[in-house]
């Protein structure tokens, strides 16, 4: 079996031209045989006329003179026999045999008939006319041969044939290695990101399919490239947060091996411990979510229910975290029904007026909106707190980002809260935004439709 692609090119090509070239001859045959020999039983029955009346015209010993004199005899070959059926060969033929004449035929053109043999392609044609002499009438057979034009003509077209043939196949070998040189690329591109390179450049300017191919080949490239960097900030990621939770509960386990601790600091390092756990319980449960989310395998469960009164029982639920802070809330919530899952909403809702709660001043104050439209309905959460860099404003549904991390400390959290969110608003077809300006708070920005299609 063939590999090479280039030699597959060359091979197809040099079948594919021999034989159309081979299948279009005999198709070409097949098609003007009739023509063929009508062309030549016309040119044949019009010369052996010709030397009829000179036979008829002249004295025969004359007659026989003139015409073993014409050029005409190159290409024909007469025989004449006369009423004894004794030969009188007029013309040499040339390494050819010549067509039996039989000596019914003969009879019958002595009779006064015409007799035209059959013939295929081009081969020789034989024609049989009665002459008036002197001497009396005799039976004239005509031959025709391959003329020298003919064999020329031949010759000139298997040598055509030939010629093409090679250029054409020379051609086809410049033509497959430009064809095939992307494809090479292609091949040796995609051997080097398998090893875990994406920093290719193919360089391939061709337009069509080739082009389309490289294009598509270079957006998953690059695609890939963004995937592995997700991937490695991810795992460091991961790593981060999980290190910090394990060497403080690491920490504190050998710190209550030691001996004559208090059980105040016995119980306080207990706490932490525990603290500490929930915290890693929490990112696991977080992690897992966000993985059903973004695989989206967790089928939404739809179910209509009144969207204001959905959001005034979550802040209901975590009145302890903003009531200690003294934080205070403005709601302008209008009657709004909604068809969408309600856990899942209230989800990102959780989420959403916590990390204002988290990041407000104490003191501060919320503001809450609900605007219904058309087809969809718009919730805007605000807070008067420590606001969003521009750079970070991009980044802030990524998982594991943290904006302003100097902050990181004392504003605890796994950073997933908001992918989290990102991915239950793309669910329900709709769409999050953010607006915020560093130390003058922030303004997150939900659009839901009226009513979500279910997958």
């Amino acid at each position: 079996m063939i590999r090479s692609l280039y030699i597959r090119v060359v091979l197809t090509f040099l079948v594919s031209v021999i034989g159309g070239t081979i299948i279009a001859f005999f198709v070409a045959t097949w098609i003007f045989k009739d023509q063929l020999n009508e062309n030549l039983q016309i040119t044949l029955l019009d010369f052996g006329q010709d030397i009829s009346r000179i036979y008829e015209t002249l004295p025969i010993r004359e007659a026989d003179s003139f015409v073993s004199g014409m050029k005409q005899l190159n290409s024909y070959y007469v025989r004449i026999y006369d009423q004894t059926g004794q030969l009188q060969s007029v013309g040499v033929l040339k390494e050819h045999d010549p067509i039996s004449v039989t000596a019914e035929q003969i009879k019958e053109v002595l009779a006064g008939k015409v007799f035209q043999g059959k013939t295929n392609g081009i081969n020789p044609i034989l024609l049989g006319l009665p002459i008036k002499t002197e001497m009396g009438t005799k039976a004239m057979f005509v031959e025709q041969r391959a003329s020298s034009s003919s064999s020329f003509l031949i010759k000139w077209i298997i040598n055509f044939l030939t010629y093409s043939l090679v250029a054409g196949s020379l051609l086809i070998l410049v033509a497959a290695m430009f064809l095939i040189s992307p494809i090479k690329k292609l091949t040796k591109a995609t051997r080097r990101i398998a090893a875990g390179d994406f920093s290719i450049k193919l360089n391939i300017k061709q337009k069509g399919e080739l082009g389309t191919l490289a294009r598509s080949f270079e957006e998953m490239m690059y695609d890939l490239q963004q995937l592995e960097q997700m991937r490695r900030e991810f795992v460091s990621n991961v790593s981060h947060e999980v290190q910090s939770p394990l060497t403080s509960i690491s920490g504190y386990a050998l710190a209550l091996k030691q001996a004559g601790i208090t059980e105040n600091d016995r119980s306080r390092y207990l706490d932490i411990i525990i603290a500490e756990a929930d915290r890693m319980s929490k990112m696991s449960d977080n992690l897992l979510k966000l993985s059903l989310l973004e695989s989206q395998s967790q089928q939404l469960q739809l179910t209509t229910f009144s969207l204001d009164e959905q959001i005034r029982r979550v802040i209901v639920a975590i009145q302890p975290q903003w009531l200690a802070r003294n934080i205070r809330f403005e709601l302008d919530l209008k009657a709004v029904r909604l068809m969408a899952d309600y856990d899942q909403l209230n989800q990102v809702w959780t989420n959403l007026i916590g990390n204002s709660i988290k990041f407000s001043m104490d003191g501060g104050v919320i503001d809450v909106s609900i605007r219904q439209e058309v087809n969809h309905v718009i919730v805007q959460i605000s807070d008067n707190g420590i606001g969003i860099s521009p750079e970070d404003q991009k980044r802030i549904f990524e998982r594991f980002f943290k904006a302003d991390r100097s902050h990181s400390r004392k504003y605890s959290g796994s950073g997933m809260g908001l992918a989290i969110v990102k991915q239950i608003v793309s669910l329900h077809q709709g769409d999050i935004r953010v607006e915020s300006e560093p130390g003058r708070g922030t303004t997150l920005i939900v659009t839901l439709p009226i009513t979500t299609k279910a997958d």
